[in-house]
């Protein structure tokens, strides 16, 4: 089973709901079990809420953001103009309002990482079918992060 696709939004908070919809929708037709389905689309959210609030958009204001379906996991990148600083877990004291985006990511996934490019930033994450376990999916770029660049 492989299934993958690549989606350029607006640089926009909007568009987390848009990639949301369309990540959902496609894992749904795909077969994929609901709990995965809600992880990615966290997953997702937070990658992309990160781009749009930190990074720069990429050439023509936008944000790319891409997904392969494998056998055993799902990867997931979102592409970006890049920032000043690269993307890092924060540590937020128990009363912040956000700072935990990163650390969801962790959680959900079996790995996840930052590409840098010439056009700027790819953040992807790797995260487990059912009965894969949490060591599936030994990223190689390939799929959903290779996809982004290729379209960049």
């Amino acid at each position: 089973m492989s299934t993958s696709s690549v989606v350029l939004l607006p640089h926009s908070p909007a568009s987390v709901v848009t990639a949301r919809c369309q990540i959902s929708t496609h894992l749904r037709e795909a077969g994929v079990v609901t709990p995965v389905i809600g992880d990615a689309a966290l997953v997702v959210s937070e990658l992309l809420s990160n781009a749009v609030l930190h990074a720069r958009p990429l050439p023509g204001a936008r944000v790319m953001v891409a997904w392969a379906l494998c056998e055993r996991s799902l990867e997931v990148a979102v592409s970006d103009g890049g920032s000043m600083t690269r993307p890092r877990p924060a540590q937020p004291s128990l009363s912040s309002i956000g700072g935990r985006g990163l650390a969801i990511v962790e959680h959900l996934s079996c790995r996840w990482g930052v590409l840098a490019n010439d056009l700027g930033l790819t953040v992807w994450a790797v995260l487990p079918l059912p009965g894969a376990g949490r060591a599936a999916g030994a990223y190689t770029g390939r799929h959903a992060a290779g996809a982004a660049r290729q379209q960049a």
